[in-house]
């Protein structure tokens, strides 16, 4: 490609490069591939470029030039442009072209201090541990607000949280439910049919869904679902500026978007429970009548006859607390969101993950209390 260019070293180290002919799309990867590389090798301290004799320059010449302003060193290397018509000037004044910083070539990162990882991870947790208590007193705060001015509460929003959270939920929650207690029943008639307890089927299947299995499979799923959209719906806000938006206008973010998604939550996820005791019972019904030889009124009397209203209500009482942590998880979750769409995703991801942790905690926490109660 030496008819494109031509190359003259002073004795001060300064080179120059004469372009000819024609500098664009056609021939920029030949001429670049070559002339960069020839004047790496010389690594000179200032470079000149005398584009004179250039017949045809676009784009592609401008990327020349930039490649060339790159091959010098990046603390006192000089370029410059000499004969620059009137075509080539217009081209790189539209890409700013003297504005145009050298650039390094990346290096490799080095491994960060496992003391200065701690350290990060440290100050980010007691951040976000600041954030949560700064929201959970904004919550208590919104909830007195609407105690007492019931008129703040955004009746339309909750009606449309709890036809999400609940009606949409009750199928899986069913179908679930129903497999988990025809699981549960076929497992433990392989055990009590060696003794010829079949009957205790019914009963522990009955004991099993109303007090632990219904209340936190229910919670479970609802993490998956509600608490994940409550987070990206509000993350999505929180990016878009939206929340900011409220705010600017009078609005109370957290009673304006978090009261709704709690209350309802706490209204539909017992209801749900119930419905995932029942079917959870109707599993384990299958079962028995079809597999160990058992009438289905004799099943069910045996149900009720184990079923109190103490261990219903215990696993009401659970998973409406279940309900709280879910949404407001999902709420805190949303207002944490940073970044773009990937922030968005995390945000959802992260809400599922603190959810279900939380859920098997006070799950874990209930289970220590009432072994103590007793």
């Amino acid at each position: 490609m030496k008819e494109y260019y031509d190359i003259f070293e002073r004795d001060d180290g300064e080179l120059i490069v004469r372009l000819k002919g024609r500098l664009d799309v056609k021939n920029a990867a030949a001429i670049l591939q070559t002339l960069s590389s020839e004047v790496k090798t010389r690594s000179p301290s200032s470079l000149v470029v005398d584009i004179d004799q250039v017949t045809a320059f676009d784009d592609y010449g401008a990327l020349i030039l930039f490649e060339l302003k790159h091959q010098l060193p990046l603390d006192n290397g000089s370029f410059r442009i000499e004969n620059v018509s009137s075509k080539p000037e217009e081209i790189l004044a539209q890409i700013n072209f003297d504005e145009q910083e050298k650039y390094a070539i990346p290096q490799k990162k080095r491994a960060v201090n496992i003391l200065v990882r701690l350290g990060d991870a440290t100050i980010r947790h007691l951040d976000n541990i600041r954030f949560m208590v700064s929201f959970i007193g904004s919550v208590v705060l919104s909830f007195l607000h609407v105690l007492f001015h019931p008129k703040s509460l955004r009746v339309d929003d909750t009606i449309d949280a709890m036809e999400k959270t609940g009606v949409d939920a009750l199928p899986i929650v069913a179908l679930i439910s129903f497999l988990l207690g025809l699981i549960i029943a076929f497992m433990s008639s392989i055990q009590l049919q060696q003794f010829g307890a079949n009957i205790y089927v019914a009963s522990l299947v009955a004991l099993a869904m109303t007090s632990e299995l219904g209340p936190i499979m229910t919670a479970i799923i609802v993490a998956g679902r509600s608490g994940s959209a409550f987070a990206a719906e509000i993350g999505t806000m929180k990016i878009y500026e939206e929340i900011d938006a409220l705010f600017t206008m009078g609005f109370n973010p957290t009673i304006f978007l978090t009261i709704p998604k709690i209350l309802a939550s706490i209204i539909v996820v017992p209801l749900l429970t119930l419905f995932s005791n029942l079917f959870g019972i109707a599993g384990g019904l299958v079962v028995g009548v079809f597999m160990l030889g058992l009438t289905p009124g004799t099943y069910i009397s045996q149900t009720i006859e184990t079923i109190t209203l103490f261990e219903v209500l215990w696993g009401l009482t659970k998973s409406a607390i279940f309900a709280v942590l879910i949404a407001w998880v999902g709420c805190l979750r949303g207002f944490q969101t940073r970044g773009g769409a990937a922030g968005v995703g995390n945000a959802a991801t992260s809400a599922v993950v603190t959810s279900i942790f939380l859920i098997v905690l006070f799950d874990s926490i209930f289970a220590v209390i009432r072994s103590y109660w007793r």
